[in-house]
């Protein structure tokens, strides 16, 4: 079963840690594991909420950036994953591009639009 990687900030949760209800009730309609992705440090987790997260949360605190496709592949290293084993929505479409170079599935969520159905095809067509 794929684990759906799911960006932090612009997407699950807003600047001032907010979750976005909706998309947690889109993502608990599926029994897959859920990761969030964010490059936050400490300080930025705390002030985004992210340390009370329903789901595990991975970062590499900036080091390197969610651009660079060295990310995604630290990312699967650490959880033994594989890039055909999970799939991914992220905001930043040159994020999306890093985590595509390495042959994740991902989606670009658009922040302002927060269209829930085509994200809803995305995962249902790809896990």
């Amino acid at each position: 079963m794929k684990t759906i990687l799911v960006d932090a900030v612009d997407a699950f949760v807003s600047d001032t840690g907010v979750i976005f209800q909706e998309l947690h009730d889109l993502l608990q309609s599926y029994p897959n594991e859920k990761i969030i992705l964010t490059g936050a440090n400490d300080e930025q987790c705390k002030v985004f909420g992210l340390d009370k997260m329903p789901y595990e949360v991975f970062t590499l605190k900036h080091n390197p950036e969610k651009t660079d496709p060295k990310y995604y592949q630290l990312l699967l290293s650490h959880f033994g994953l594989s890039a055909d084993q999970v799939i991914y929505f992220e905001h930043n479409p040159n994020a999306v591009k890093a985590a595509q170079s390495i042959g994740i599935t991902s989606y670009y969520y658009d922040p302002e639009k927060k269209d829930l159905e085509a994200l809803k095809n995305f995962i249902d067509k790809n896990l």
